[in-house]
């Protein structure tokens, strides 16, 4: 006898059964959806690394890194096809009888796949950011996947490179009305990926002794590849001198705002809500501020009267402190020599447990990915754990003097300390490294950025709780700072998007309110164009693992710093919402059987 599918049996319960039979039938089902969800998110990530073969190679799954699929009409239907039939797939899954781990993956996928309607219907980032058509990554994660023989992973960008000309008049053929700030971004980003086809793809097949017919067919399609990408940057470059007055609005707007803030940070709160909060921390930062540069006055400003107002005498002192910082020439050395300090720390204080055996390797941001954050953290993916992590700096060589003082200032010697905590340890360096040994891969690969960005947050203030930097006042007044830009950053996105902030206002409240040097708050304007919702993830997530953790503190009595940290990342990088229902709810029970 064949074996019915879990659909079938749905059908065949609701159309042709006796209620007796019914029951029969459903406690059947329940029982055998129960045992076969680790079969379907098996299945259900397969399926989704085939239609998605470049986001499988950046998360270390390379079975598809020959394959490029084509933007356009089919391909979206494609995607769309494949949310309708998973969802219906889910749903005939009965998630009451799944675990606390397991009922996450299912929520996870769902809001996933019902996600995707939205992004191609509404969102529509296709057709008004050319920066999406960036291949540098793609290529690069399967150049640099070193479980694979060089010649096999040469093989594999030789095909890919073949269809790189119809990604690029397909993309062309998509754009209608990018606006000036992504094309600005797009040109950038694409002249710097062609080190990556010109340089590194043939530098890598000199060493592989390739024999000549194969060298010959790879060379040929470099070339046709660059010259595509010479030809899509060309498209740009003559569009962009009108897209100043004529192109697209970067501002997304309130409704559009809201549900890619419901899609993305997935949070128990809205957007305007996390607005309205941030508003109020702002405040509560200003009065710490206020009353450090009390206390750090008379060390700065011996005999000279303060200003008279609260802002005023916070940004003197803030601005005499920066002086205080590294040579520009310096800049990525001082945070290499960094990290092992907070690894000790972090070891010497018991708050988490480091992997010895994964090592961070600090580098200078590769030129395609630069033009959006001076740092950030490349990480494996869960199926290639033991592939390096790497911490991307980038360096100061395309500052002016001016510029460079200015950037300086911001990333001081104290300052420089809480961006290596957030960025390295304990921070997403520490939480990627948990996420990936979580045995669930649904959490790994549909991981939520809030959780991300909140943990990396979270760490810095706990640093500092733990006596990090032993209670010097200096590195609090730069630890409120740097927290008022986490804040203020939420409170930029939703303005520029929503409210409709201009440059001034962003300005003032960057500059002015949140005491950023120029250069800093030149950069976060432009990101805020850049990007929507993504600057609210940092605070949304930290306020919620605060929330969180302070919560199990009052109410658990037996309440672990290192045991909260550990389990919280055990849960890989789920939404804080998740989490907290599942620490809650074992929290009780824990009590319950006391």
């Amino acid at each position: 006898m064949k074996k019915l599918s879990l659909v079938a049996i749905i059908a065949l319960c609701i159309f042709g059964c006796t209620n007796t039979e019914k029951k029969e039938v459903a406690e059947t089902f329940t029982v055998h959806a129960a045992n076969t969800f680790d079969e379907f998110t098996e299945q259900f990530v397969e399926e989704l690394w085939k239609i998605n073969p470049i986001w499988a190679s950046y998360e270390g799954y390379h079975a598809y890194d020959a394959q490029l699929p084509i933007p356009g009409e089919e391909r979206d239907q494609e995607k769309l096809a494949f949310a309708e039939e998973w969802l219906t797939r889910l749903s005939a899954i009965d998630s009451t009888v799944l675990d606390g781990n397991d009922m996450m993956d299912y929520y996870l996928i769902h809001e996933y796949l019902g996600s995707i309607p939205f992004y191609i219907n509404e969102f529509k980032s296709g057709e008004w950011n050319p920066s999406a058509y960036n291949l540098g990554g793609a290529f690069f994660q399967v150049l640099n996947y070193r479980q694979q023989e060089l010649s096999e992973r040469l093989n594999n960008i030789s095909k890919k490179l073949e269809k790189v000309p119809s990604y690029y008049e397909a993309a062309k053929n998509i754009i209608q009305n990018p606006t000036h700030v992504h094309t600005e971004l797009a040109i950038q980003q694409l002249k710097g990926s062609k080190k990556i086809f010109e340089e590194q793809i043939l530098d890598s097949a000199n060493k592989a002794h390739m024999d000549e017919a194969k060298m010959r067919t790879l060379q040929i399609n470099v070339e046709r590849a660059t010259n595509a990408i010479d030809d899509y940057v060309a498209f740009l470059e003559e569009w962009l001198p009108s897209l100043e007055t004529e192109g697209k609005s970067f501002r997304i707007g309130a409704e559009l705002f809201e549900k890619k803030f419901k899609a993305e940070i997935q949070s128990e709160y809205s957007a305007k809500e996390i607005f309205e909060i941030a508003v109020e921390e702002k405040s509560i930062l200003h009065d710490n501020l206020y009353r450090l540069s009390e206390m750090l006055w008379e060390k700065y400003f011996t005999a000279q009267e303060k200003p008279g107002n609260r802002l005023g005498q916070i940004r003197m002192v803030l601005d005499e402190v920066a002086q205080n910082h590294v040579h520009r020439d310096s800049f990525v050395v001082s945070i290499r020599k960094q990290i092992p300090a907070l690894e000790a720390f972090v070891r010497e204080k018991d708050l988490l447990t480091l992997d010895p055996d994964k090592p961070l390797i600090v580098r200078e941001t590769p030129e395609y990915m630069r033009g959006f954050a001076g740092a950030s953290i490349s990480a494996p993916g869960p199926y290639d754990k033991d592939a390096e992590t790497y911490y991307n700096v980038t360096p100061l060589d395309h500052y002016t003097d001016e510029q460079a003082e200015s950037y300086l200032r911001e990333y001081n010697d104290y300052t420089l300390q809480i961006l290596n905590i957030h960025e390295a340890i304990p921070g997403h360096y520490a939480q990627l490294v948990y996420s990936n040994q979580s045995p669930s891969i649904i959490k790994s690969i549909l991981g939520n950025g809030a959780m991300v960005e909140g943990w990396a947050v979270y760490t810095e203030r706990m640093m500092l709780e733990n006596e990090y930097g032993a209670g010097t006042p200096e590195i609090g007044l730069m630890y409120y700072k740097w927290n008022l830009r986490t804040v203020c950053n939420t409170i930029l996105d939703y303005g520029i998007h929503v409210l409709n902030f201009t440059e001034e206002e962003a300005m003032q409240l960057l500059v002015k309110e949140a005491f950023q040097e120029q250069s800093e708050a030149d950069g976060k304007w432009r990101r805020a164009r850049l990007s929507q919702v993504q600057l609210c993830s940092y605070f949304t997530g930290y306020h919620e693992i605060r929330e969180l953790r302070d919560t199990l503190r009052k109410t658990s009595s037996d309440f672990d710093l290192k045991k909260f940290h550990e389990e919280f990342l055990s849960y890989g990088s789920a939404p804080v919402k998740y989490i907290k229902q599942r620490m809650l709810s074992q929290a009780e029970a824990s009590k319950m059987a006391q």
